[in-house]
């Protein structure tokens, strides 16, 4: 997963992206761990998310890139203003990524 995730500290994810690596993800973790036999009738079946998250009981890829995401911004912020530059007109603003980021993991209670 490392090469999936490679530079994900300066992603700005959309909904749509983050969807499109999940099942990425989980399709990944299907052909490593196989189909499953059927307690009833004995045929072969793809295992269902819920299965794969019982085998597998990692974080999600969303949630680490959203920590890299996080753990980056910490980096950029004690480097200091003069230091940033952006290239073009960004969809969204760093800043506004990394607060909705807090928010979703729980952390970005008064911030503004």
């Amino acid at each position: 997963m490392r090469v999936v995730m490679y530079g994900c500290e300066t992603w700005s994810i959309t909904l749509r992206e983050k969807r499109m690596i999940n099942m990425f993800d989980n399709r990944m973790l299907r052909r490593i761990l196989g189909p499953k036999r059927a307690e009833i009738t004995g045929e072969w079946r793809r295992l269902r998310n819920w299965e794969l998250y019982d085998l597998y009981s990692s974080l999600s890829i969303s949630r680490v890139i959203k920590s890299r995401i996080i753990r980056w911004a910490g980096h950029v912020a004690r480097m200091g203003v003069r230091c940033i530059q952006g290239f073009g007109r960004p969809r969204r603003r760093l800043e506004e990524n990394i607060k909705m980021d807090l928010q979703e993991v729980g952390w970005g209670h008064g911030l503004d």
